[in-house]
């Protein structure tokens, strides 16, 4: 290999190393929220009376954070009055994905009873995190 050759591929180890890192970082962690509306309506499910917050999974089949995401939210609705989840295969509804900008799976888009978008969480989300960045919106 040559010298320009081994500096070109060192530059292309550091940037991916670095962007690894970076992902790795936002990983789990709860974002404000994009300002996309009707989300309930994407959930082809309306809120019924007692519902305040809709955590809106968009997965994919073969994906293992996504089944670990899911527990997590199943855990979080069946504890927590108001909070309600459902998941969406990506395969299945590309319209979705694309509506949202969802670029990897699992995300998790939480909306209001109005259906306006509160936060969103790229990859498995910590249960204390969202309950904080929903708190108001469960209480309200």
């Amino acid at each position: 290999m040559s010298f320009w050759g081994a500096v070109g591929l060192g530059v292309a180890v550091a940037v991916t190393v670095v962007v690894a890192l970076l992902l790795r970082a936002r990983d789990g962690r709860v974002r404000a929220g994009g300002g996309h509306t009707g989300g309930w309506a994407l959930a082809e499910r309306p809120p019924a009376a007692p519902d305040r917050v809709l955590l809106l999974q968009l997965s994919s089949p073969v994906c293992t954070p996504c089944r670990q995401t899911a527990a997590v939210l199943d855990e979080l609705t069946g504890r927590t009055p108001g909070l309600v989840h459902v998941e969406l295969d990506v395969a299945d509804r590309p319209d979705v994905a694309r509506e949202l900008g969802v670029m990897r799976t699992p995300t998790v888009v939480a909306f209001d009873r109005g259906g306006a978008e509160l936060l969103r969480v790229s990859g498995v989300p910590r249960s204390t995190d969202l309950l904080s960045g929903l708190e108001s919106a469960l209480s309200g």
